[in-house]
């Protein structure tokens, strides 16, 4: 069966700009996502026409400058547009918190010059980003990456093999993370390279237990040569800004998997009113309202969390640890909650006639994308207690 509209979060919204971009996007998602979620996820259908429209309609840039084309959103809204995205489709709320992780080292780290040259397209101009950091062989170690950077000139020659790289193969642009240098976090740079790159290519997508609608390839990069302008920060800065970048895009990675729990708890909402066992609606057994009753509590405390970090970043103030926090919660709350939702569905729940199978077979990748939650438990450690074998 199609998936149902999402049910409307009252949310607390800081301007009512605020609220009429939250409109806007139920709307988009109620009448152009939504309907045919179910059955493009079936077929492993990539959105990209939905993509331009929210490009046109400035959902593709909201952290952003609006001097080159951005919302000038703070990310307490952003995540929250991000969360009504992801719960009517994953693939297209993950989508644009890719296309946002791509787009920031050069928001943040570019030259006044890079960035008016590019963040305009970028932002608004229709264009869809990569982010290129993880290797076949270093995913969570990812200062062990391998690919390189050759000075030639002017220009750079870019040799190596990205892996798990969401858009691989359907990106206008990619963020990649290259060693210019030493071994270790240091020598890695940061580049901005075009998707028609001679000598870039993209593998066959992945085979996925989930988001089957959103390509996910090895990026191989065959002598591509890029030029010195296109090179984001200094060089050996691109550990640090890949850092940085993931700091805002666990943030993404959090609202999108409130998304989806609260997707799932909407659809055992409607299951359980309609579903009679023994005379009643099911909802009116104790075990099952107690379920329930947890699944919009962790729905509520993860929202609360991703915002809360949220917060303080718009602040300027450290909020990496929190990201981490958030990341962790969110990501595990969606994969309890939507398993709990395929159990009150029963033997509907685990079929492909209702929505609640997709939902959990979504809400496992979250809980491994842009840094795996051990990883995250890594970090929050780290800022509770110092670096191991101090």
């Amino acid at each position: 069966m199609p998936d149902r509209a999402p049910q409307p979060v009252d949310r607390q919204l800081p301007t009512e700009e605020a609220r009429d971009l939250i409109s806007l996007v139920r709307d988009i998602a109620q009448q152009e996502i939504t309907p045919q979620a179910a059955e493009e996820e079936d077929a492993g259908r990539f959105p990209r026409e939905l993509f331009t429209l929210l490009s046109r309609s400035g959902l593709l840039g909201l952290p952003y400058d609006s001097e080159y084309g951005g919302g000038d959103q703070p990310y307490e809204v952003y995540l929250q547009v991000l969360e009504e995205l992801a719960a009517a489709r994953l693939t297209v709320g993950l989508g644009v918190s890719v296309h946002s992780l791509a787009s920031y080292a050069l928001a943040a780290y570019g030259t006044k010059e890079q960035q008016v040259e590019h963040l305009p397209a970028m932002l608004g101009g229709g264009l869809l980003g990569a982010y290129c950091l993880s290797e076949p062989h270093s995913g969570s170690d990812a200062a062990a990456l391998r690919t390189k950077a050759v000075r030639d000139g002017d220009d750079w020659v870019i040799t190596g093999t990205k892996a798990w790289i969401t858009h691989g193969g359907i990106a206008d642009f990619y963020t990649v993370m290259a060693r210019t240098g030493e071994e270790g976090p240091r020598g890695i740079s940061a580049f901005l390279v075009p998707g028609d790159a001679v000598g870039l290519s993209a593998a066959v997508p992945e085979k996925k237990m989930g988001m089957k609608g959103s390509p996910t390839a090895q990026v191989h990069f065959d002598g591509v040569r890029v030029s010195d302008d296109r090179r984001i920060g200094e060089e050996g800065q691109g550990f640090a800004i890949a850092l940085s970048s993931l700091d805002s895009g666990r943030l993404g990675i959090s609202a999108c998997a409130i998304g989806v729990a609260q997707a799932a708890l909407d659809e055992a909402l409607a299951y359980a009113a309609e579903r009679r066992q023994f005379g009643k609606p099911i909802a009116d057994f104790q075990g099952l309202r107690f379920m329930l009753a947890d699944m919009a509590t962790q729905i509520e405390a993860g929202r609360a969390l991703y915002l809360a970090a949220a917060r303080l970043k718009d602040a300027g103030r450290p909020f990496a640890r929190q990201a981490a926090m958030a990341k962790l919660h969110c990501t595990d709350t969606a994969m309890r909650v939507t398993t709990d939702a395929v159990q009150i569905l029963g033997g509907y729940g685990y079929t492909a006639d209702f929505p609640a199978e997709r939902y959990m077979r979504e809400a496992k990748v979250l809980q491994i994308v842009e840094g795996t939650n051990q990883i995250q438990r890594m970090v929050i450690a780290r800022h509770l207690v110092g670096p191991e074998g101090r």
